[in-house]
């Protein structure tokens, strides 16, 4: 189960705080203190919420609270204050007497945060922007450098392979190109030559048979029909 509310919503007063409220929840707190937030509004007289009574105490009727502007020694204080905190601005207002965590946060908001910005110091780490902006450029530097040499590398691997390729596809063209230099030498004989004709050579070898028959047999051409001799 989750918490009851603090009173009932349908017959309290919204919207902004009348004199007459002020100076009732003043004189109730004055006579009685703070006591208990839930209880209060009907102990005072008052048909508002509990919370309500606390917000209004605590951020506009206390009697402690500091009117005006922040001094820039409460924004020295702030500013150191929330390196330390953070965010945490009940924290930081527990430092600064007679401001409320409210207050201190539209402040921060409004007026602090921009004036470290034209200082050139981040809000939230209160470190220079420039020291960070310089880290992000150096890794920047340092990754583009790497996509570089990785492209490089990636360019030169390339180019090996396709002059690779190249290379295999010319000494296949070459091979390719001998054998049918060499299947043509085959079918064609180019080793030409000078020669008498065939006929010729065919008589001038039967007359030189002749000669040689007629001399080792001792007869004259009259004698003897050598054309009818197989040798």
């Amino acid at each position: 189960m989750g918490r009851s509310p603090c009173c009932e919503k349908a017959h309290t007063n919204k919207g902004a705080w009348t004199k007459e409220e002020d100076e009732r929840l003043i004189a109730h707190i004055k006579a009685h203190g703070e006591g208990c937030w839930r209880s209060l509004p009907r102990a005072a007289g008052l048909l508002r919420c509990g919370k309500s009574c606390r917000l209004r105490w605590i951020n506009y009727l206390r009697p402690d609270l500091k009117r005006g502007n922040f001094t820039l020694e409460e924004d020295d204080l702030i500013i150191k204050l929330h390196s330390l905190l953070g965010n945490k601005w009940s924290l930081i207002a527990a430092k600064l007497p007679g401001r409320t965590d409210n207050e201190i946060k539209n402040h921060w908001n409004t007026h602090i945060r921009r004036k470290l910005l034209s200082q050139g110091v981040d809000p939230a780490t209160h470190r220079p922007i420039s020291d960070q902006f310089s880290n992000s450029s150096n890794t920047c530097i340092s990754l583009e450098r790497r996509g570089d040499v990785r492209e490089g590398i990636s360019k030169y691997s390339g180019g090996v392979l396709q002059d690779a390729a190249k290379r295999e596809e010319y000494s296949s063209y070459n091979s390719t190109q001998e054998q049918q230099q060499h299947k043509f030498e085959q079918e064609v004989n180019l080793e030409l030559c000078i020669s008498l004709p065939n006929n010729y050579l065919q008589q001038d070898s039967s007359s030189k048979r002749k000669e040689v028959v007629r001399d080792f047999l001792g007869l004259s051409s009259a004698m003897l029909d050598y054309r009818s001799l197989d040798i």
